[in-house]
């Protein structure tokens, strides 16, 4: 492998038999792509086989499981399939057509829930719920992103999926809301920020995430993504 003096940070290998295969955890910085996490890894190994299991949007942080040679990017949906765990922040006050911070504001209130009203509204958040993805995602719909959509001003109408849900409140101070959130494959944290937010009739949007978990690898094994970029 290339950048010999790194490899021993940069590549955690689990077959331990191939020094260009294995799996980085990787703490992904705030404003970076999860792509560009990518391209930067190929170029400090010299490795080009390497996928993701998950992207993080650029303003989140956190866990992101990097796939290095083809045995180990064959196991992408394995992992896509595994529970996550998030910390997430909250906005109330303003709803966004993305859903979360980099959207466009489209919803605005001066009504500020009660502590018992968000614990009240949390309760339909737990266990198995229905959600509708955001418009502003990946998921396709007869072959095509719906982003691509939303991005020529187009909404269409989506079908609910099932989740498995565990949500606990850490901290309330208008305007911001923190959550704990353990979540089944497919969750879109921002729909629960919007749908809470429609809840409480307030409008919110998510302001921060960070990725704690994924299955069985967790953040505190992973090291700080802005290492690729030295």
């Amino acid at each position: 492998m290339k950048n010999k003096p790194l490899a021993p940070l940069l590549l955690k290998n689990l077959q331990n038999k191939n020094e260009n295969q294995g799996i980085l955890l990787i703490d992904k910085p705030r404003g970076k792509t999860s792509f560009s996490l990518v391209t930067a890894l190929r170029k400090k190994t010299g490795v080009q086989k390497i996928g993701h299991a998950g992207t993080l949007d650029p303003f989140a942080t956190g866990l992101m499981i990097l796939l290095i040679g083809k045995e180990f990017t064959r196991m992408s949906n394995t992992f896509l399939a595994t529970e996550k765990e998030y910390e997430a922040t909250l906005h109330l006050g303003i709803s966004t057509d993305s859903y979360d911070c980099d959207g466009q504001p489209t919803f605005t209130s001066s009504y500020i829930p009660a502590l018992e009203e968000i614990e009240k509204a949390l309760r339909s958040f737990q266990g198995k719920i229905q959600q509708i993805p955001p418009m502003f995602s990946a998921k396709k719909v007869q072959g095509k992103p719906l982003y691509k959509l939303a991005r020529k001003g187009i909404e269409i109408p989506r079908v609910a999926s099932e989740l498995t849900l565990r949500t606990t409140l850490l901290s309330y101070k208008y305007p911001l809301l923190s959550l704990h959130i353990v979540c089944s494959k497919g969750t879109y944290i921002r729909s629960i920020a919007y749908d809470l937010g429609s809840l409480l009739t307030c409008g919110a949007h998510l302001s921060h995430l960070r990725r704690l978990r994924c299955g069985s690898f967790h953040i505190s094994e992973s090291i700080l993504g802005d290492l690729l970029y030295l």
